[in-house]
Formats: C-alpha cells, sequence, structure tokens
C-alpha cells in the first residue's frame, strides 16, 4: 500500500488568500498546502479520498491517469468540489453515506439527470453505513463514525492505516476500531481550539490512547505555524504531512 498525499490543508488553503503572516509567505513548500485529499494505491489500484476543488491541479501535478473509486468523508464543499472533473476518468464508483449522495443528485443533477448531457461525470453513487465493511476497487475499507460538531462523517480504515479528517469527537466503537494501526492519518487544525475539528494537544491525547506506530497530521490551517518549526515540538512518532508526501506500508 502507498498513500501519497495530495493536500494537507484546510478549506481556504495555504497560503490563504489575504494573508501575509509568515507561513502564507513562506518558501518551504512543505508550507503550500491544497485542500486535503489522499490517494491510496494498491495492487495497480487508485483510490481517492475526498474529492475537493484542487482535484484537478493535484492529478495533473502527480499524472495520476486512473481512478478505482472514491471515498468521501463528508458533503462539505472543500471534499466534494472536484468532482465534476472526474469525467476524465470516465465511470468511477463513489462511495459515501446516503445523505451525501443525496447531497450530490442535489447540486450536481446534471449528472444523475434521465437524459444526461453528453460529456458529464459519470458518477456511479454506492450507499455506505459506518461499521459496515464494503469493497472499493477490490479492496476491503471499514467505514468508521467521526463527528465533525454536529455533523456525522466517516474515516476509513484500510488494512492497518487509517485516515481520519474533520473530527472533533470519536464514539467507542470508532476507538476500537483504531487500534494496532502501523498508520493514523487525522485532521489536526491547529494549536488553538476549535469548535468542530482537533487542536494539537486534543489530537496528541488521542494519539496516546490509541497507540498507532506513526501518526501524520492533515487538514492543517496557517495557524498550525511553520512545518520546520512545529515538527520539533511534536513526538518522534508523530509528523506533520504535507503535499507530496508518499508513504509506503
Amino acid at each position: 500500500m502507498e498513500i501519497l498525499f495530495l493536500g494537507t490543508g484546510t478549506s481556504n488553503g495555504v497560503p490563504q488568500l489575504c494573508c501575509n503572516c509568515d507561513v502564507c509567505s513562506s518558501t518551504d513548500t512543505r508550507d503550500k498546502r491544497l485542500r486535503a485529499s489522499a490517494l491510496i494505491t494498491i495492487d495497480g489500484k487508485n483510490i481517492l479520498i475526498d474529492c475537493g476543488p484542487d482535484f484537478r491541479q493535484q492529478m495533473l501535478t502527480h499524472q495520476i491517469t486512473s481512478l478505482s473509486a472514491i471515498l468521501l468523508t463528508h458533503e462539505h464543499y472543500d471534499h466534494v468540489a472536484g468532482l465534476d472533473d472526474v469525467r476524465s476518468y470516465r465511470a468511477v464508483d463513489v462511495f459515501a453515506e446516503e445523505r451525501v449522495d443525496h447531497t450530490l443528485i442535489k447540486t450536481m443533477h446534471y449528472s444523475f439527470a434521465a437524459n444526461k448531457y453528453p460529456g458529464t461525470p459519470e458518477l456511479k453513487l454506492h450507499e455506505i453505513v459506518e461499521n459496515v465493511p464494503f469493497e472499493a476497487a477490490g479492496v476491503e475499507v471499514m467505514p468508521l463514525r467521526a463527528m465533525h460538531a454536529q455533523l456525522p462523517i466517516l474515516g476509513f480504515r484500510i488494512g492497518n492505516m487509517a485516515y481520519i479528517t474533520d473530527f472533533k469527537t470519536l464514539p467507542e466503537a470508532t476507538l476500537s476500531q483504531l487500534e494496532g494501526l502501523d498508520l493514523l492519518v487525522m485532521g489536526t487544525l491547529r494549536f488553538k481550539p476549535h469548535f468542530s475539528h482537533l487542536m494539537v494537544e486534543e489530537a496528541l491525547t488521542l494519539i496516546n490512547r490509541l497507540a498507532p506506530k506513526q501518526t501524520y497530521f492533515t487538514h492543517m490551517s496557517h495557524d498550525m505555524g511553520l512545518h520546520e518549526l512545529v515538527e520539533k515540538k511534536l513526538p518522534p512518532d508523530v509528523r506533520l504531512a504535507y503535499d507530496g508526501l508518499k508513504i509506503k506500508l
């Protein structure tokens, strides 16, 4: 399994528009963050987690010419806005909760009409349910409940890797599913508290409980701070992900 971080930024991306803070002005490429997304490659199959507004740029940058499946954590725009560009990959299976499917059918009605306009994306929607495993491109995936403030969203466990972003709390059922991980990827917004995202202190507390071999933070805002300086403050088994990072398991 290989994990490619296509984007590691929050909904504003980094640099953030109209900001000249130290992070947004940084020349370190690790401080340039597109909207959060990851590509999981197993046996030549490419499985995309989330498809945000930077999807086209991400695919061009990494020369990704095939997609076998897309897993959607939730319906927020920074996680689904790139789905129109999936048209270039022909028919693609999309796995999401029923609520998210309904949102896509409403906002991308032209892709699901009885008489579709030629060239619209071919998205094959598959409804998934928390804690019920499913197969995406022949790969078993376990969808895990997480809470983004009051919005229920999904994280995903594939083998000994789990990816959960945009959450503040996890139910006990999910915590038990996150034991014995080689790699945990978790959304961690910044050091200051936030009502719907983890802050660093909360993330480290959770890591101490789950004890994965390695953790990478993603979905970070410019308020996280400079990559080079923040990594020095973290335990050796906790790192900041960055756009373009590849990890093999």
